[in-house]
Formats: structure tokens, C-alpha cells, sequence
């Protein structure tokens, strides 16, 4: 045996020296993790009870420069209270705290503490759930939360589905599905051995023009380009027209254009407007279309009492979107892609001789990146599977409904107040857009003022809220996803923003 290794001395118990790093039955590695993770633990109490903010509203350039002077590494390491000590101040207290009442910007949820419970047990054990031998119990418990989820949304006896890092990966696979079945079905082509036929440049996507951007970033990629996606307008509530989307059906295919899959939104990201589901599955049925329904934000309604109805049409897409990090209040990504015939699953179905050859189907080994995009997928699925154990259907529908009254009760608020106006006075899920208003100011003014109010927020701790466009004009938006977060504590936020607002005007009028 070598004396040396490529530069390194050579130790006949070398691992010994690495059981300190790891969780192992090594009583080092044991003694190692409880220190490690007690001293994480304590470090994030500590700093979320000194953390009276959403956000320390420092500015982008000063949070790089506290980064950028942490990385750096030496030679022998540094002990974790060394770590600790730098990215407390300099990642941890720069963070936006979500958990925070005042926390209210985009779709981005408070976790649970059993998903949080469940992430530490994910990292732990690190399977990746592309075959069964890197994941044997974590397959079977995915496979049967897929089933679960089959049941609620009461989709087809043929049915199944895998999970995803979010609505971007499956809207992505929905349409990806869309594109090969069609061209299977149109051109006897097969899209995964030949790539794309010539016809494909005239191939068409339709949704509303207020579907997630995903819809267009998945055309591109899949090689159909974005003016692929057609564009339909929406009425008064933010849903698709249906009757303009028949109507632009009809104009495409008499300019031989070829329309293969429809998108409907259940749940968009600023008015959380939800299109008519059921009508819009009998317009791709008529006209032999894959419906896709991008249910990312919306897909939660399956855990309320008061608003499940309006998830009616749901279960008749060929493929739906539903996220788990949205208002299924899970770390970070978790996501599902779920259809209503398992058989399409074949379009982006491949065999590797190392990782999942055929005859371990045979075996009953069943590998799960068959059914997906990525390969080395994390076991989320356990996120959501402990959370509905510890937390119950029950208080998960009480979280969820509370949101939408909090919604209710906060654009009621609005409407009161003298210097705000909501735009979506009746909301259909979480979100209320509104804006602050002044006499005697142009339209650009107004909405450079409302762009002003937002930020002066953010960088000064006071709340997080988003900001968005509504028929080209800036307006302001709260996304209530923390059941924590109440009607009293938006309208103090409120206040706050009519009072700058109004700071704001006089300021400028004693400019002239």
C-alpha cells in the first residue's frame, strides 16, 4: 500500500477522523450532531425573539458587502460557534422573517414546525428519489401521499402523479406532456426520439393573459417559442373569457395554426382570480385540447370549508399544478404535478441500465424518475406527510380559512379609509390590491408615489408588502398567507401607508 496520497499523509484509521463530522453510531458523531443542532437551535430563538421586524431594512448593497466579507475559508476550518457568530448578523438578521405578522408581500408561507421537523429528517438520511434503491421506504410514502392527493382533488381511477420543486417544474412537465401527446396524436411523431416536427412552429398554448409567467418560460423551452402562447383577455374579476378563448380557437385554426393545450389558472398570483374551471375543460374537450390547470396557489382550497366549491372543474384537467409551499404552509420547495392518466407518463419515461432498468419493474421495485423531469429529487413528500399527521385536517382548514376572512376584513378596511382604494374589493383568495390615492397628481406621479410608500416600508422595517401593476398603473398588494397574521394588524399597517402617503404629498407640495 502507497505511503502517500497525492500530497497527504497516509493514516491506517483515517476514517477515524471523520467521524466528527457526520451522524454515525460513532459516539463522536452522536456527541457532534446534538452540539451542532442545540447550538442552531439556540441561535434561531435567540434571534426571532430579538427580531421585532419583518425585515432590518438594510439596503441591497450594504446586505452584499456583509455577505461577500463572511466567505471566506481556511485551510483547517472553524468551529460552528465561529460560524454562527458570522452568519447571525450577516444572513440570519438580513433575512426576511416570514413568520412575522407583518410579513405580507408575496406567496411566500410562515413553515410549520413539523415540516420544519420533517426537513432535518430529509437532510439527515439525504435519499434521492430517483430509484428504489436510493429510497425504499421514501418511495412507497411519496407514492402514497401522490394517492392521497389523487383522492382529494377526486381525480380518475387512472390517475397518478410525482413530486415537484413547484409550479414552475410542473407547469413545465403539464406542457411538455401537452406538446408530445399532440404530436403523437396529430403526426404519428415521436417528439422524444426525433425532436420536433416541422409543423411545431405553428403550434399554439392558450391562457389568460394573467396566467404565471411560467406558461411563456415554458413554451420557450420546450422549443415552440413564447409567441406560442396565445394571450386571452379576462373579464372584470380577472378570469379568462371563455367566449374569447373559443373565439380565438376558431381564428387559429382556420389560419392552420394548431392549438394543443389550454391553461387554466386556479388561483393567479396578484388577484387570486380562479378561471371557470369546469367551462374551460369542456372547450378543450371540444376542441381535443389538453387542459392543464396550473393550481399552484389555488390547489390548497382542498383544505378549506368555505371555499372547496371553488375548486369545482379541478379534477376534470389532464394535469394539474398544486404547491405545497404556499398555503399547505411547507418549507420551502415542496411541490406536486399530478394527471388524470398515468399513461402519459411514457413521454418522458427512460430506462438506465444503472439507475432503473426495466426488470426491476418486474421485481417490484419502482422507480420514481420515471414520472419526472429531475433526477435526484429530495424525499418532500415526508413535509407533507408529517405536517397532515401532527397538525390534523381539522386546524390546517381553520389556518386556511382564517386567511381569506383576514383578506375579507382587510379590504373592507380599505374601502373606509380616505386616501386608499382596493382594486379587488370581494377577494377571491389571499391577496388584496390596493393603492393610495391623492388629489391633483398625474397618473405617473401616482404611481411613482405608490412605488415610494412600498419601499420606504420594506427599508424601514415597518412591513413587507408587495408591489404590482394594474392596467399598467403601480399599485400596492398583501398576500395573507400567515394565519397568524390578523385584521388588526393589516389595518395598522394601513394607517401607516396613508400616513406616508399623505407625508409623502405634503412633502412634495412644499417643494413647488
Amino acid at each position: 500500500m502507497p505511503a502517500q496520497l497525492i500530497g497527504h499523509s497516509y493514516t491506517p484509521n483515517i476514517k477515524q477522523n471523520f467521524n466528527h463530522l457526520f451522524l454515525n453510531k460513532q459516539p463522536e458523531g452522536i456527541k457532534e450532531f446534538e452540539e451542532i443542532i442545540q447550538k442552531v437551535v439556540n441561535q434561531l430563538i435567540d434571534i426571532n425573539l430579538e427580531q421585532t421586524v419583518p425585515y432590518q431594512g438594510k439596503l441591497p448593497s450594504q446586505v452584499e458587502e456583509e455577505v461577500r466579507n463572511i466567505i471566506t475559508f481556511k485551510r483547517e476550518g472553524e468551529s460552528i460557534e465561529e460560524v454562527l457568530q458570522m452568519i447571525g448578523p450577516a444572513i440570519m438578521q438580513n433575512s426576511l422573517h416570514v413568520t412575522d405578522e407583518r410579513s405580507m408581500g408575496h406567496l411566500h408561507c410562515p413553515p410549520l414546525l413539523a415540516g420544519v421537523a420533517a426537513e432535518l429528517i430529509i437532510s439527515v438520511y439525504n435519499q434521492s428519489m430517483d430509484s428504489w434503491d436510493q429510497s425504499p421506504a421514501a418511495t412507497f410514502v411519496e407514492e402514497e401521499m401522490i394517492s392521497w392527493l389523487i383522492n382529494q382533488y377526486q381525480l380518475s381511477g387512472n390517475a397518478d402523479g410525482v413530486f415537484t420543486s413547484g409550479g414552475t417544474q410542473s407547469n413545465y412537465m403539464g406542457l411538455l406532456l401537452a406538446r408530445d401527446a399532440f404530436c403523437e396524436k396529430k403526426w404519428n411523431h415521436n417528439v422524444k426520439k426525433y425532436g420536433l416536427p416541422y409543423e411545431a412552429s405553428n403550434m399554439k398554448i392558450l391562457c389568460s393573459e394573467e396566467a404565471h409567467f411560467t406558461v411563456k418560460k415554458s413554451a420557450y423551452q420546450l422549443g415552440l417559442g413564447e409567441d406560442a402562447v396565445v394571450s386571452i383577455p379576462t373579464d372584470s374579476k380577472h378570469r379568462m373569457c371563455v367566449k374569447e378563448a373559443e373565439q380565438k380557437l376558431k381564428e387559429l385554426i382556420a389560419e392552420e395554426s394548431y392549438p394543443f393545450a389550454i391553461v387554466g389558472t386556479c388561483g393567479t398570483t396578484d388577484f387570486g382570480s380562479i378561471d371557470p374551471l369546469t367551462e374551460l375543460a369542456s372547450l378543450a374537450d371540444q376542441y381535443d385540447l389538453w387542459f392543464h390547470a396550473d393550481a399552484a396557489y389555488g390547489g390548497a382550497l382542498i383544505l378549506s370549508e368555505s371555499h372547496a366549491d371553488k375548486l369545482k372543474g379541478l379534477s376534470l384537467a389532464d394535469s394539474i399544478t398544486v404547491d405545497f409551499h404556499k398555503l399547505f404552509y411547507q418549507p420551502i420547495s415542496c411541490g406536486a404535478f399530478l394527471i388524470n392518466d398515468k399513461r402519459n407518463f411514457k413521454y418522458i419515461n427512460h430506462h438506465a441500465d444503472y439507475l432503473n432498468p426495466e426488470e426491476d419493474e418486474e421485481g417490484g421495485m419502482p422507480h420514481l424518475v420515471n414520472k419526472s423531469v429531475a433526477t435526484t429529487r429530495r424525499f418532500d413528500a415526508l413535509k407533507l406527510f408529517m405536517t397532515l399527521k401532527v397538525v390534523g385536517l381539522s386546524q390546517m382548514q381553520q389556518m386556511v380559512d382564517h386567511t381569506f376572512v383576514t383578506a375579507k376584513e382587510t379590504a373592507a378596511t380599505i374601502q373606509r379609509m380616505e386616501y386608499l382604494t382596493v382594486a379587488n374589493p370581494e377577494p377571491e383568495l389571499n391577496t388584496v390590491i390596493f393603492r393610495f390615492e391623492g388629489e391633483d397628481i398625474s397618473p405617473e406621479e401616482l404611481s411613482e408615489l405608490n412605488r415610494k410608500i412600498q419601499q420606504e416600508m420594506l427599508f424601514s422595517g415597518r412591513a413587507i408588502a408587495a408591489k404590482t401593476k394594474v392596467y399598467g398603473h403601480t399599485y400596492m398588494k398583501f398576500t395573507l398567507l400567515n394565519p397568524r397574521t390578523s385584521s388588526v394588524d393589516t389595518q395598522e399597517v394601513l394607517e401607516e401607508i396613508q400616513s406616508l402617503g399623505l407625508k409623502f404629498l405634503k412633502a412634495k407640495e412644499e417643494l413647488k
